[in-house]
């Protein structure tokens, strides 16, 4: 299963996993990288000492790909895990099995949405801020999110009333008052006007097409109006946070240099080489790509003219995310292309990472608030969590 033993013999409803770049003291915490095979955390993630504190039980350790930044964590130091000629996730592996109730995931680019799509699960990304990031390996600072991996929404709402709120440790997390939004006491307005994003349906196939198909079918006859709608701003979400992501994974990663703690390459002369051969013989090549391309975005010559100029797109996105929602309450579009990937596909384009994260880099560039259901993706406004879910358990079909 690719994960770190299981806890067997733990008789309740309330036992989690939590994925790989979660810190833990107990359980080795490597981000899915032999650059820190073995590593002991001294602290532990926020978001699990609040389940703990509340009676939840962690069951163990999930593998992902390397620093998260992959499709379903087929960059992972101990190798991909495949499943009837499919590519798996090992969290939604142990949650789909009945081993966890649920996972506690970092979604750094789309990998736990993608994962809850292909395996018939429910996934929620909180809105950026509201849950803590603080224990948590960091890849993009500006969009990582403590996300939640389960096979039912109800679970999913327990698990974000729990770990929601305000966290002094951690410098993005929002106030008491604001996160508060997203428990089940407040108050919210249903999903009633939905837009599908027909400008984020390019390229998806006859499988995925079927599950928005009866996604909108659904919702309509739950009442809810779903409206088609053309947006080419929102779609052009994934080429500015794949320079964003790789900027920010570049000024990480940079931490891991063979020295204190991580792998230390056996043969060099000098620090310099020191840190060359640790990163060199530590780092996959995925993660090699990204570190190169976020280095170059970030030199003196295309800091602006590249970098900026994302972040700038960044607002764009941001303020036309406002005006669909000034119309409608929800926005409907894929999570991916396909419902599965085979070991050809990737062995063919090892950068399919950074064109499927297409669906899921909207939500991550602008911090909004996505759950999956059915296969298919609900992204609101801030603090709309309740709302999704409430949709998303139509989508889903939950209780008939």
């Amino acid at each position: 299963m690719n994960a770190y033993a299981v806890k067997k013999n733990v008789s309740s409803d309330k036992i989690i996993v939590a994925d790989d770049m979660m810190l833990t003291v107990d359980m080795p915490t490597t981000a899915g990288s032999k650059m820190l095979d073995g590593y002991m955390s001294l602290l532990e993630s926020e978001a699990l000492t609040r389940l703990k504190a509340e009676g939840y039980v962690l069951g163990g350790k999930a593998d992902v790909g390397e620093f998260a930044i992959d499709l379903l964590g087929e960059t992972s130091s101990r190798g991909a895990l495949f499943a009837d000629g499919a590519l798996k996730n090992a969290a939604a592996q142990i949650v789909a099995s009945g081993e966890a109730s649920a996972a506690i995931c970092l979604d750094a680019n789309g990998s736990v949405r993608r994962a809850a799509a292909q395996s018939g699960l429910i996934s929620l990304k909180p809105t950026y801020g509201t849950v803590s990031r603080y224990g948590v390996i960091p890849v993009a600072c500006s969009g990582d999110t403590v996300s939640i991996l389960a096979d039912n929404t109800d679970t999913c709402g327990n698990i974000i009333d729990v770990i929601a709120g305000h966290d002094a440790k951690d410098g993005t997390s929002l106030s008491d008052e604001l996160c508060s939004k997203l428990k089940k006491s407040a108050e919210y307005s249903p999903v009633r006007r939905v837009a599908l994003l027909t400008s984020m349906t390019d390229g998806i196939d006859a499988d995925v097409k079927a599950k928005l198909d009866a996604a909108v079918e659904a919702l309509t006859k739950s009442g809810v109006e779903v409206v088609s709608v053309e947006n080419e701003i929102i779609a052009s979400a994934r080429p500015a946070w794949n320079v964003l992501m790789s900027a920010e994974l570049c000024n990480n990663v940079s931490r891991y240099d063979g020295v204190k703690y991580g792998y230390r390459a056996q043969s060099f002369n000098g620090i310099d080489e020191l840190y060359t051969n640790s990163r060199t013989e530590a780092f996959g090549d995925l993660l090699k790509t990204a570190i190169i391309f976020g280095s170059e975005t970030l030199s003196t010559e295309n800091y602006m003219k590249v970098y900026d100029k994302c972040l700038r797109v960044r607002r764009v996105i941001v303020e036309e995310f406002a005006k669909i929602f000034g119309e409608f309450d929800a926005i409907l579009m894929p999570t991916c292309s396909s419902l599965s990937y085979t070991e050809e596909q990737i062995a063919n384009n090892r950068h399919l990472a950074f064109e499927e994260n297409f669906y899921t880099a909207p939500a991550s560039i602008s911090g909004l608030p996505a759950v999956v259901a059915g296969g298919v993706q609900l992204v609101g406004s801030a603090f709309t969590e309740r709302a999704l879910l409430t949709a998303a358990k139509i989508i889903a079909k939950e209780g008939r």
